[in-house]
C-alpha cells in the first residue's frame, strides 16, 4: 500500500471514531434529558404543584391502635415538625420563642402510642389529600390553637406567593392556592348561639346561650369536607339559658346547671349534623377537652403556683388535673355514640385529654404577647399572669393534628 492510501485510511478511521464519539455523546445527553424530564413529571402535577406518593402503612396496623394510650418520648431528631419562628401566620399568643422562652425542651417531645407508630405528618401528602377541599375548625381559642398549628405545618412547604390568610369576622381562612385547599377557623366557643360570639369582644359579665339555636353558625361550615369541633372551657360557668331570640321582648331565661346546659347544646349540635351533613362527603371530628394547668398542687407543687417555670412533662401516668371534668367528657362521648348509632354517620373523637394532661410545661405561660399592659404587681409575680390554658407552638397541638392526619390519610 502506498503512502497516499495509508494516509487516506488513517483519516477515514479518525473521522469514523469522531462520528462514533459524537454519537455516544449525543445519546448520553438525550438520556440525561429524558431522566430529568421523567423525574420532574413524576414529582410535579399538571398545575405545577409537587405531588408526593405517600408510603402507605397497612390500614390494619393503625385501625386497631389506641392512639391515645402511650407516653411522651424526648426526640430532638424528628421534632419539631416546623420552625415556629419562620411560620408566616404564627399567633403572638402562641409564639413562645419569639417572646423570650429560653428553655426549648418542650419542642422535642413526641407522643409514642403503646400499640403502634404514628405516621409522621407529611405536609405535602396532606396538601395533596386536601386538594380542592375545605377544612373548618369550629370552636374556641384552643381550637384556634390547633388551627394555627396545622397552618404552620402546611405553609412551611408552600411558596410565599401561593398562600394567604384572610380575616372576615368570626371566620379566618388559610388558602393554599396551588392546591385550591382551604383551611378555616370559625369562632363559635359554645358551638350554639350565645352572647360570646363576637371574635373580638366576647368577655361578658354574664354568659347567655341559646342551646337550641345553631343555624347562625352552621350555615358557615355547611359545605365543608372536613369538620373539626371543640367546645369545653366556655361551658365551665353557670350559663344563663335563653329561650327565644336576643331581640325578643318575650324571651325567657333560666339556669339549668352546667352539665344539663352542655348536654342540650351538644344535642343541638348532633341533631344539626344528623340532618345536614353529607355522609358521603364530610368527615367529622370532635376534639376532647384540652387540660389546663392552673393548680400546681395537682402535681405536688405548692398551692398558688401553676405552669409558670415548668420545664418537663408529668411522669405519673395516672395523673389527672382537677380542672378536667370527667362528667363533661362523658356527655361528649354519649352524644357522639348516639349520633354514630344513627344510620350512616360517623364522628371520630380525638381523645387528646389524657396525653395533654402530662404536658404542664407546654403552655404559653408568660411567653406571649400581652394585650393589656402588665401592672407592677403582675410583673413582680409572673405566676399571676401566666397563661396555663393555651399552648406554645410548635408544641402539643401538633400531636392533635397528627391524629387528624392519620385518620384522613390512613383510616
Amino acid at each position: 500500500m502506498n503512502g497516499r492510501s495509508v494516509l487516506f485510511c488513517i483519516n477515514f478511521k479518525n473521522k469514523v471514531m469522531g462520528i462514533q464519539l459524537r454519537f455516544q455523546l449525543l445519546v448520553a445527553v438525550i438520556t440525561l434529558v429524558v431522566v430529568i424530564i421523567t423525574t420532574l413529571s413524576m414529582s410535579r402535577g399538571i398545575t405545577g404543584a409537587p405531588k408526593l406518593v405517600e408510603k402507605k402503612l397497612p390500614k390494619s396496623s393503625l385501625s386497631g391502635c389506641n392512639f391515645y394510650s402511650g407516653k411522651w418520648v424526648f426526640d430532638n431528631q424528628s421534632c419539631p415538625l416546623y420552625n415556629g419562628t419562620n411560620c408566616s401566620f404564627m399567633d403572638d399568643g402562641m409564639a413562645c420563642q419569639k417572646y423570650g422562652r429560653k428553655n426549648l425542651d418542650y419542642l422535642y417531645w413526641k407522643w409514642q402510642p403503646n400499640d403502634c407508630d404514628l405516621p409522621r405528618f407529611n405536609a405535602m401528602a396532606m396538601l395533596e389529600k386536601l386538594r380542592n377541599k375545605r377544612v373548618v375548625y369550629v370552636g374556641d381559642s384552643l381550637n384556634r390553637n390547633q388551627w394555627v398549628s396545622i397552618v404552620c405545618i402546611l405553609e412551611s412547604e408552600i411558596p410565599k406567593h401561593l398562600k394567604f390568610v384572610h380575616y372576615n369576622g368570626s371566620l379566618v381562612t388559610f388558602k393554599a392556592i396551588e392546591y385550591n385547599a382551604t383551611i378555616d377557623f370559625y369562632w363559635a366557643p359554645l358551638l350554639v348561639e350565645s352572647n360570646c360570639d363576637d371574635p373580638s369582644y366576647h368577655r361578658v359579665v354574664e354568659r347567655i346561650v341559646r342551646v337550641n339555636s345553631i343555624e347562625k353558625h352552621a350555615r358557615i361550615w355547611k359545605d365543608a369536607d372536613v369538620l373539626v369541633f371543640n367546645s369545653y372551657l366556655w361551658w365551665r360557668l353557670n350559663l344563663k339559658v335563653l329561650w327565644g331570640s336576643f331581640e325578643s321582648a318575650n324571651a325567657k331565661y333560666e339556669y339549668l346547671g352546667m352539665l344539663r346546659t352542655y348536654e342540650l347544646g351538644l344535642q343541638t349540635w348532633a341533631d344539626w349534623l344528623d340532618t345536614h351533613v353529607n355522609r358521603t362527603k364530610t368527615r367529622v371530628f370532635f376534639v376532647s377537652l384540652s387540660p389546663t394547668h392552673n393548680r400546681a398542687e395537682d402535681w405536688g407543687k405548692a398551692n398558688g403556683q401553676n405552669c409558670y417555670n415548668e420545664t418537663a412533662p408529668i411522669s405519673n401516668v395516672k395523673y389527672w388535673g382537677s380542672e378536667s371534668d370527667r362528667e363533661m367528657m362523658k356527655l361528649v362521648e354519649v352524644a357522639i355514640q348516639k349520633l354514630n348509632e344513627r344510620s350512616g354517620f360517623k364522628v371520630e373523637l380525638l381523645n387528646i385529654t389524657q396525653l395533654s394532661e402530662y404536658r404542664k410545661e407546654g403552655h404559653s405561660s408568660i411567653y406571649r404577647k400581652h394585650w393589656d399592659p402588665l401592672t407592677k404587681e403582675q410583673l413582680a409575680n409572673p405566676t399571676s399572669y401566666a397563661d396555663c390554658i393555651h399552648w406554645c407552638l410548635p408544641g402539643v397541638p401538633d400531636i392533635w393534628n397528627s391524629f387528624l392526619y392519620a385518620y384522613l390519610l390512613y383510616l
